[in-house]
C-alpha cells in the first residue's frame, strides 16, 4: 500500500466562526429549556464590535437574546475593552421571526411526542462516519487537532500560559500506510497572544505545554515538523480581525474532511432539521457497525424530503472492510433503526438543552463521548 498524508484542522472557542456557533447553540438551549417544542433556525454573524442574531424562531419561551450572547462572549474570554470585541460593549442586533408556515405545516404533526409521522424540516443528505483508527472510532487527524485546540484553550484559562488570548487554530498531518496511521508528519498551532510577549517565547511555550502534552510520542519522529505561529505575531485576532458566521466550520464539526459531508450545518438548529438529527443518526449507525467489528470503517448516507418522515435513501459504505455481506448489513440496519426524524429525536432525547456541549471541538468522537448518538448500544439484527 502507498503512503499518503492526510490533514485536519480544529479551532478554539475564540475563533470568530465558533463564537457564532456557540451563541446560536446557547440560544437554542435556552429556548428548549423553557419550551422543548421550540422550532429554531438561528444564525449569528460577528465582526469588529458587533454581532447580528437572525433567523426563524417559533416558541413559547421568553429569552433575552442579547443577554445570552453577552454571556457566551464573556465566558469565551472577550472581556478586555479596546481590543475590538468585548462582551460589555459590542453592539448586538436581533432580527428573529417566526418559522415559515409552509415549513411548519410539514412538521407540525410531530408536536405530539407519541406520534412518529412528523415530516423532515428540510430536504438534504447527511453523512456519518466511523473507523477503528482511535478509541473514539474517529479519524486520527481530527481527534488530535481537537485535542490540541482544547489544550490551547485550557492553558489559557488556567493561567499556565497567561499571555494567550482566545483565538487559535490547530492542524495535524498524519502519514498513512494504506488505511493505517503510522506517524505524525507535521503539527501546526496558531495562538493569539498578548503584545508584550516575544514570538520566541510563544513558540517554545506552546510547543512544550500544548504540543508535547498532547501528541503521542510513538507517532513522532525526527522528521516530524512543528510550527507555532509561522507568520510570527498574532496579536490582533477574534471577531475584531476576521468576521464570523455560524456553520462555517463544517469539517471541524464533523470528521476533519476524512469523510464526505452533506453540506448542512448544525449549530442553532433544533432537531426537526435533519441537517442535525440525520447527521447524528448517521454517525450512530456507522459507529455501531465499527464498534461491533462488522467493518473497520463505515460511512452512512441518509437523505430526506421536506414534509416526509421516512428517509428517501439509506446507503451503507464499508470500503471493502466489511465482515458481513454489505447487502445483508444494509437490510439489517434498515430493519433495526427507525430513521424518521421524530423517532431520532425521541431516541436521542433531542428536545433537551444539550447542544451547547458540542458547539466547539467536534460533534462526534471523544469531545462528544457523553452524547446519546455516541453510544454503542444499537442492536443490529443480522
Amino acid at each position: 500500500m502507498s503512503k499518503l498524508l492526510f490533514t485536519s484542522e480544529s479551532v478554539t472557542c475564540g475563533h470568530p466562526d465558533k463564537v457564532c456557533d456557540q451563541v446560536a447553540d446557547k440560544i437554542l438551549d435556552e429556548l428548549l429549556a423553557q419550551d422543548s417544542q421550540s422550532r429554531v433556525a438561528c444564525e449569528v454573524t460577528c465582526a469588529e464590535n458587533q454581532m447580528h442574531i437572525f433567523g426563524e424562531v417559533t416558541t413559547e419561551a421568553e429569552v433575552n437574546y442579547r443577554a445570552v450572547a453577552r454571556q457566551v462572549i464573556e465566558e469565551i474570554g472577550y472581556t478586555q475593552p479596546g481590543r475590538g470585541f468585548d462582551a460589555a460593549t459590542c453592539g448586538i442586533s436581533v432580527d428573529l421571526h417566526c418559522q415559515s408556515p409552509d415549513i411548519a405545516r410539514g412538521i407540525s404533526r410531530g408536536r405530539d411526542a407519541e406520534r412518529m409521522d412528523a415530516g423532515a424540516g428540510d430536504q438534504g443528505m447527511m453523512f456519518g462516519y466511523a473507523c477503528n483508527q482511535t478509541d473514539s472510532l474517529m479519524p486520527l487527524p481530527i481527534e488530535l487537532a481537537h485535542e490540541l485546540a482544547k489544550r490551547l484553550e485550557s492553558v489559557r484559562r488556567t493561567g499556565e500560559l497567561p499571555f494567550l488570548l482566545p483565538d487559535g487554530k490547530t492542524q495535524v498531518t498524519v502519514e498513512y500506510d494504506g488505511n493505517r496511521p503510522v506517524r505524525i508528519a507535521s503539527v501546526l498551532v496558531s495562538a493569539q497572544h498578548q503584545e508584550n510577549v516575544s514570538i520566541e517565547a510563544v513558540r517554545s511555550e506552546v510547543r512544550r505545554h500544548v504540543m508535547e502534552a498532547i501528541l503521542p510520542p510513538d507517532m513522532l519522529d525526527e522528521n516530524t515538523q512543528f510550527f507555532v505561529n509561522p507568520t510570527g505575531r498574532f496579536v490582533y485576532g477574534g471577531p475584531a480581525a476576521d468576521s464570523g458566521l455560524t456553520g462555517r466550520k463544517l469539517m471541524v464539526d464533523t470528521y476533519g474532511g476524512y469523510a464526505r459531508h452533506g453540506g448542512g450545518a448544525f449549530s442553532g438548529k433544533d432537531a426537526t432539521k435533519v441537517d442535525r438529527s440525520g447527521a447524528y443518526m448517521a454517525r450512530y449507525i456507522a459507529k455501531n457497525i465499527v464498534a461491533q467489528e462488522l467493518a473497520d470503517q463505515c460511512e452512512v448516507q441518509l437523505s430526506y424530503a421536506i414534509g416526509l418522515a421516512e428517509p428517501l435513501s439509506v446507503r451503507i459504505e464499508t470500503f471493502g472492510t466489511e465482515r458481513v455481506d454489505r447487502e445483508i448489513l444494509s437490510r439489517a440496519i434498515i430493519n433495526s433503526v427507525d430513521m424518521r426524524p421524530a423517532a431520532i429525536i425521541q431516541c436521542f432525547g433531542l428536545t433537551r438543552p444539550i447542544f451547547s456541549n458540542v458547539s466547539c471541538y467536534g460533534h462526534f468522537g471523544s469531545n462528544a463521548c457523553l452524547m446519546p448518538w455516541e453510544k454503542t448500544d444499537l442492536q443490529i439484527k443480522l
